[in-house]
C-alpha cells in the first residue's frame, strides 16, 4: 500500500468512528433544504446548458459559508470561461441514493438539465446498506438522466473498511461498474488530493469528514477534468 492509499485509509477509519456522532446530531438523518438555483442562474434565467448536481453534504456546503463549496465554484468557473451554463444545486446533506432516486424525476421535469452530476452513495455505505441497492439506485438515476436527454457524470466515493475490506472495495467499484455499463463519465474519487494528503487533517472540518473550504477547489478540479469534455 503506497502512502496516498495509507492516508486515504486513515481518513476512512476516522469517518467510521464519526458516523454515530453524525447520526446523533442529525447530519446523516433528516435532510436540510436543498440550495436550489444559484443566484446567477436565477438572475439570468434559462441558459444554453443547465447542470443539475444531485449530491449529499459534500456538495451541499455543509459547515461552509454559502458560495464556498465546489458546486458554487463550478458556477463561477463556468461564468469566467463564458460557457453559458446554469447550475442548479439539488444536494441535500445526509441524502442517500434512494433519496436521490426518489427526488430525481421531479428535478428532471422542473429543470430539464442538459447535464446531470450524481454525487451520492457515501451515506449508503456508512449505513451499511446493500451494495446491490446502491448500484441499482445509481443505475436508475443514470438511466433517468439519459432518458431526459442529459449527459450524466457519476462521482465516485471511497469508504472506511469498517464493513469489511471486501465491502469497501466493492463499494468503490460500484461507481465504475455503473459508469461502464451505462457508458457515462466517471469521477473516480471526489476527495482525491484531499483525503490522501500528508497534512490531511488540516483540510477537514472538526469532524474530519467534511472538507474545509480550501479543499473545495481541489474537489472541483476532480470534477472539472471529467465534466469539461462533456460541455
Amino acid at each position: 500500500m503506497n502512502q496516498p492509499q495509507m492516508r486515504r485509509r486513515e481518513w476512512m477509519l476516522h469517518c467510521s468512528a464519526c458516523v454515530a456522532t453524525l447520526v446523533a446530531t442529525g447530519v446523516l438523518a433528516g435532510p436540510v433544504a436543498a440550495q436550489g438555483r444559484t443566484e446567477a442562474a436565477a438572475a439570468t434565467g434559462a441558459a444554453a446548458r443547465r447542470i443539475v448536481v444531485l449530491g449529499d453534504s459534500l456538495s451541499a456546503e455543509y459547515g461552509l459559508a454559502r458560495g464556498s463549496g465546489w458546486v458554487a465554484l463550478l458556477d463561477e468557473r463556468l461564468k469566467a470561461q463564458k460557457l453559458g451554463a446554469e447550475v442548479i444545486n439539488a444536494s441535500i446533506s445526509g441524502d442517500t441514493t434512494s433519496g436521490g432516486r426518489s427526488r430525481l424525476p421531479a428535478l428532471l421535469q422542473q429543470h430539464r438539465p442538459t447535464h446531470l452530476i450524481i454525487e451520492l452513495g457515501g451515506n449508503d455505505a456508512l449505513r451499511g446498506l446493500p451494495l446491490k441497492m446502491t448500484r441499482d439506485n445509481l443505475k436508475a438515476m443514470v438511466q433517468a438522466g439519459k432518458s431526459a436527454g442529459a449527459k450524466v457524470t457519476v462521482v465516485g466515493m471511497q469508504i472506511p473498511p469498517n464493513m469489511g475490506a471486501s465491502y469497501a472495495r466493492d463499494f468503490e467499484g460500484s461507481f465504475q461498474v455503473v459508469a461502464q455499463e451505462e457508458k457515462v463519465s466517471l469521477v473516480p474519487f471526489l476527495l482525491a488530493g484531499v483525503a490522501d494528503r500528508p497534512d490531511m487533517a488540516e483540510w477537514f472540518q472538526g469532524d474530519r469528514i467534511h472538507p474545509l473550504a480550501k479543499a473545495h477547489p481541489v474537489m472541483l478540479d476532480n470534477v472539472w477534468k471529467v465534466l469539461r469534455p462533456t460541455l
